[in-house]
């Protein structure tokens, strides 16, 4: 599908278009579902229409087709707290049979309705949030797939220090708004001590914020960036990825998609491959299973992906080892 005609499917789908296709399909008969998508990222960026993607054709694949018996109401927050709160008010006023919450907009949600069925993705601690009583029995209008535990965030200083021996001192990006973004935080400073790391958090409100901190901190020798997962970060990720270039920075980041804009390593889940699986959770609850009855599930596939040619303009031999590991390397 050309980019030219995949923006028309998507205006399609999630716009005034779809009224004469519900006709259609209420015409030939066919009960017309109503599902909202609350996405977290904005919907030009670099991760939402391959998001986005993986859930249409997971629930195409169970039978669910948007142009017959499916009508897709879909907003995009874009790390925008305020449109977030707004645009869940307005899913949800639409009385759809069920949402799909991606990333932390499941919050939002949550606030706007305890009956609307939500099946949320990307989401660390959904219990600690209080979005469901327990990994198995999520008891409310909530469940879906996790993103990592909390103890994650120690993987990615683990993996800063063999590929950045030298470093003794960690920039780590994180959203300290939001629960995930201070437990990720604790989970590296869990490890920190014993690998002889100092941490420093910057937060990621806007652009300006990432850049004066980052450049700040570069001043002092010896530095790293660790960057956590939240939707302010993969909205800026093309920033992110040039301070770390240009103030020479070793940097780990949460997902593929930094690893392919050219940052040096990325870990942690596949989270194109996570809507692909809440698809499945939708199908279930359109045919009458409820929310609190489906076990919340964690990640499947984790990937690791190198950048080479970064790692050689950072003057950085990769080890072998680390080499070995890697689901993609990028030269």
């Amino acid at each position: 599908m050309s980019h030219i005609r995949r923006r028309e499917f998507i205006t399609l789908i999630g716009g005034a278009a779809a009224w004469p296709l519900a006709a259609r399909a209420q015409q030939a008969g066919e009960h017309m579902r109503r599902v909202g998508v609350l996405m977290s990222v904005a919907a030009d960026g670099p991760e939402g229409q391959a998001r986005l993607a993986a859930f249409l054709n997971g629930l195409r694949q169970a039978g669910w087709n948007d142009d017959r018996n499916l009508r897709i109401d879909q907003r995009w927050g874009g790390g925008d707290a305020e449109l977030t709160r707004k645009y869940a008010a307005e899913l949800v006023a639409l009385r759809p049979d069920v949402i799909l919450a991606s990333g932390d907009t499941v919050v939002a949600l949550r606030q706007a309705t305890r009956t609307v069925p939500i099946v949320f993705t990307i989401i660390a601690d959904p219990v600690g949030t209080g979005l469901v009583d327990s990994l198995a029995h999520p008891a409310g209008n909530a469940t879906g797939f996790t993103s990592y535990e909390y103890g994650f965030g120690a993987k990615w200083l683990e993996l800063l220090k063999e590929i950045a021996p030298n470093v003794t001192r960690a920039a780590v990006i994180r959203n300290a708004n939001e629960s995930a973004g201070i437990a990720q935080f604790a989970g590296i400073q869990g490890v920190a001590p014993t690998l002889g790391v100092e941490l420093i958090p910057i937060g990621v409100r806007d652009a300006g914020e990432i850049e004066r901190a980052v450049t700040t901190f570069a001043r002092s020798p010896n530095g790293g960036l660790i960057v956590t997962g939240s939707a302010p970060a993969a909205i800026h990720r093309d920033l992110i990825v040039t301070l770390a270039a240009r103030h020479k920075l070793p940097a780990v980041y949460y997902g593929r998609f930094f690893g392919t804009a050219g940052g040096l390593i990325s870990y942690g889940p596949d989270l194109v491959d996570q809507h692909r699986r809440a698809a499945s959770y939708v199908d279930r609850i359109l045919k009458g299973e409820k929310p609190a009855d489906l076990p919340v599930q964690a990640p499947t596939n984790y990937e690791l992906v190198i950048n080479l040619k970064t790692a050689k303009g950072l003057g950085l031999d990769v080890p072998p080892t680390l080499l070995a590991r890697a689901d993609e390397v990028i030269e």
